[in-house]
């Protein structure tokens, strides 16, 4: 997205999306929707999504898998378990983003590519390492304020 008047774009200043990675998928879902009273918003068993408040969305997802798919080493050292996330509206959003935090001194860790679950999505970390997943998922809706929620429009 642009800012009207420049012919540089911005990545809007919001998130989308917090992915945990658990060590134990049960365990952890066990705690969220039973202990705490959450509910599931998706079918799949590998990756849990709960819908919060504010049009965000936390996410449980194997550990190894969440550093494999960022392409991250987890040492226990460098990678948190934790990534953030920006759902873009469009391919070329996907692009546009992960092109910006390249140019402003991120490292791209996974190029954006197709994903078997039906999206776009690319990895970049900022300077302290954080991994960021930038990630166009159709089956989602994403209203004029950023807003995600779990299904379409």
């Amino acid at each position: 997205m642009s800012v009207p008047g420049t012919s540089v774009g911005h990545m809007e200043q919001r998130l989308s999306l917090i992915t945990l990675g658990v060590s134990d998928q049960a365990r952890a879902r066990h705690f969220y929707e039973d202990g705490l009273g959450w509910t599931k918003g998706n079918q799949e068993d590998e990756v849990a999504f709960y819908q919060l408040g504010n049009g965000m969305v936390l996410a449980l997802w194997s550990r190894d898998d969440l550093a494999r798919d960022a392409r991250v080493p987890d040492s226990g050292a460098t990678f948190s378990g934790i990534s953030i996330a920006f759902n873009a509206r469009s391919h070329g959003e996907v692009d546009e983003v992960l092109a910006q935090a390249e140019a402003a001194g991120g490292t791209v860790t996974k190029p954006p590519e197709e994903q078997v679950w039906g999206g776009y999505s690319g990895y970049f970390c900022d300077p302290d390492g954080h991994p960021w997943e930038v990630a166009f998922n159709p089956a989602w809706s994403i209203d004029e304020a950023g807003h995600v929620s779990l299904g379409p429009a």
